[in-house]
């Protein structure tokens, strides 16, 4: 399966998709050797909030270097999406798709990969403190299944939160707001300071 929607302009591709899956609540993403996607969803104008759960386990037929691939598009209702994982070795591909819709991504605390994104992103106390140092922002993509990968592509605001895959909760701000005031994590990267005036 190729993952097409990284070189066209759009990805709202229905042929070899899965029936679109309901837009609210958890749902078991599985594999599906005969689809373009694992998990499908056009929201239209729906809005969405979502745990989509990964699979612990490798589907009979499925290859060995298959990575889970989940589309999700809307047109401009707010979207919210936890992705949960138990096993690192479940790579995906997210790509999310909207005219001008908030969305929110809660990632695995173990995520590694490449996130590419439209406009203006904030990112959550836990993202930075867990996943920030393993993610690659934008630029060229490179077509490495051992990698998870996420794609965004809105008018409206994103955020990325941190998915606590110890947990197996979303993550709890007051903790990880002290672990930033405190100097434990690294400086989000949309915090650079232009200093008027330094004195050292």
């Amino acid at each position: 399966m190729s993952e097409h929607s990284l070189c066209s302009t759009s990805s709202y591709d229905h042929e070899k998709s899965p029936l679109n899956a309901p837009s609210t609540g958890s749902h078991k993403v599985k594999y599906r050797g005969d689809s373009n996607w694992d998990f499908f969803l056009n929201a239209m104008r729906r809005q969405v909030d979502l745990l989509l759960i990964l699979p612990h386990y490798r589907a009979r037929y499925q290859p060995i270097d298959h990575r889970m691939n989940m589309f999700v598009g809307c047109d401009d209702a707010p979207v919210k999406l936890k992705l949960c994982r138990n096993v690192p070795c479940s790579r995906f591909f997210l790509e999310v798709r909207s005219r001008k819709s908030d969305v929110t991504i809660w990632l695995p605390s173990d995520f590694r990969g490449r996130i590419q994104h439209t406009g203006k992103a904030t990112f959550s106390a836990g993202f930075v403190n867990r996943v920030m140092q393993n993610v690659r922002f934008n630029g060229v993509v490179h077509q490495d299944k051992n990698e998870d990968l996420v794609v965004v592509e809105t008018q409206g605001h994103v955020t990325f939160r941190m998915w606590d895959v110890q947990t197996g909760s979303p993550e709890c701000l007051q903790k990880e707001t002290l672990k930033r005031f405190f100097g434990c994590s690294k400086k989000a990267p949309e915090t650079t300071i232009d200093w008027d005036f330094l004195l050292d």
